[in-house]
């Protein structure tokens, strides 16, 4: 289906980005076979580093008439496979793509290359006084590859998702074409949203090379609150009334003590707390301390009226350093736990979050295997994580794929989806085929086609 790369082609690309950004068979390094999870394995036959929207618009037109498969990778921090070259071909890097282009402070935008980081966009919005409020627990990902799985992040239940904050795409198209969508605007109703389509294409559809992301002026007063609780369900059960209760917190998060403890272990500091099961950790901003103050103090009072232990105000720089420098770190302290894992992304209503969790429990008992947990209890969207630990390779692969068969039926008879913002990638498009069904799925393919009829842009993921 797919052609080989010739020296010739090889001799094309140098000619395009330059001898030094061309690395060929075993001069790539291993790491850019896999990404962060490294369960699904397969190395490109060139790297190349690109710079600029031209030079892509380059080598796709170079790929588009010779046929040949490309792959766009940022910081290669995802989950499911979606960077990984599955059919070989190019590996297109956009790292060095890294530059803030423009701060708009009349219309509240600012553009940047896709290869910018999330933890760089955060803290240049914060130097000027605005907020990039999508925020995912991985700083060190791509904004291109934030836009590229539609990133929710810990502030989605007061702010929304990365889709929320995409105003405009400049995007090189399958064949080398370089077009446009979406505007500095805050509403289009001109036709399709080409744009929102592209935003969690996971690089199926076009190469995304600038974007124009909406700010917001940043909030004078930020507190925490970390709750304890005797049980999850408790602490889970807390969360809906806390919605009901109309103060909208910017962050709630649930984790388990064993979580922490990982953490503990994995950053070598103290949590403030580990006394107890469970625990959720609120987050409230705004503009003065009294709005601050009486939505924190009416979330506490509520807590602990249906049965929280304790509240604990997290509001000096330290305390907020080690709470959220834990939280970060739970997904590398749980891998840094056990020999290899996999992970289950799912995203369910929120007042099934407690069932879904005390699943997993019983799940893990049964199959007699570690499956710890952690997420944004605000939204849904929950973090899974089976562990091998000394199970042997066949084992490992039966227990992994009935795990996540009756993780994923569990999502489903919930209303919940396979996915809330890693994405689908390859690892999990077996799931989604069977979760969505034919016409849903022949739905992506159509779409696929429209933009990628030779199908060459990061192949065999999500759907095909």
């Amino acid at each position: 289906m797919y052609n080989k790369i010739t020296q010739d082609d090889i001799k094309a690309l140098c000619k395009i980005v330059g001898e030094e950004n061309v690395i060929c068979g075993e001069n790539i390094s291993p790491d850019y076979g896999h990404d962060e999870l490294g369960g699904i394995e397969k190395m490109p036959d060139v790297l190349v580093r690109v710079h600029s929207t031209e030079e892509i618009s380059a080598i796709m037109k170079l790929a588009w008439e010779k046929v040949i498969p490309v792959t766009v990778r940022g910081s290669g921090t995802g989950l499911v496979g979606a960077a990984v070259p599955v059919e070989g071909g190019i590996l297109m890097e956009t790292t060095q793509m890294n530059k803030i282009l423009e701060l708009d402070r009349d219309n509240l935008t600012v553009t940047v290359q896709p290869g910018v980081l999330l933890m760089e966009l955060a803290a240049f919005a914060e130097e000027n006084d605005f907020l990039y409020p999508p925020d995912p627990g991985e700083k060190s990902a791509t904004i291109g590859g934030n836009i590229s799985t539609n990133a929710g992040g810990m502030r989605a239940v007061k702010y929304g998702v990365t889709r929320d904050y995409v105003r405009a795409l400049t995007v090189v198209m399958p064949n080398g074409e370089i077009i446009n969508l979406g505007g500095k605007v805050a509403k289009n109703s001109s036709g399709y949203s080409l744009k929102d389509l592209v935003v969690g294409s996971e690089g199926t559809l076009c190469i995304i090379t600038e974007a124009v992301l909406k700010l917001v002026p940043l909030p004078k007063i930020s507190v925490s609150l970390l709750v304890p609780f005797s049980d999850m369900k408790s602490a889970i059960e807390a969360v809906p009334q806390i919605f009901r209760s109309k103060v909208t917190p910017t962050a709630i998060e649930y984790m388990s003590r064993d979580t922490i403890l990982f953490s503990e272990d994995y950053l070598g500091k103290k949590f403030p707390d580990t006394k107890n099961d469970a625990y959720i950790l609120l987050t409230f901003d705004g503009n003065t301390d009294e709005q601050v103050d009486a939505d924190m103090k009416a979330v506490a009072d509520l807590c602990l009226e249906i049965g929280a232990i304790d509240v604990y105000i997290v509001d000096t720089e330290e305390r907020k350093k080690s709470v959220w420098s834990a939280r970060g770190a739970f997904l590398e302290a749980i891998k840094a736990s056990t020999t290899e894992m996999d992970e289950c992304d799912v995203v369910v209503p929120v007042n099934k979050v407690d069932e879904f969790i005390k699943f997993t429990h019983l799940l893990a008992d049964e199959m007699k295997v570690r499956i710890p947990s952690f997420g944004h209890a605000g939204d849904g969207n929950l973090h899974i994580y089976i562990c091998r630990d000394n199970l042997e390779q066949k084992e490992w692969e039966n227990t992994l794929e009935k795990c996540f068969e009756r993780m994923y039926n569990k999502a489903e008879e919930l209303g919940g989806l396979v996915s809330g913002e890693h994405g689908i990638g390859f690892a999990k498009k077996g799931y989604l085929k069977k979760l969505y069904g034919d016409t849903p799925i022949a739905l992506m393919q159509g779409i696929k086609q429209v933009f990628d009829a030779k199908n060459i842009l990061n192949p065999g993921k999500i759907m095909s």
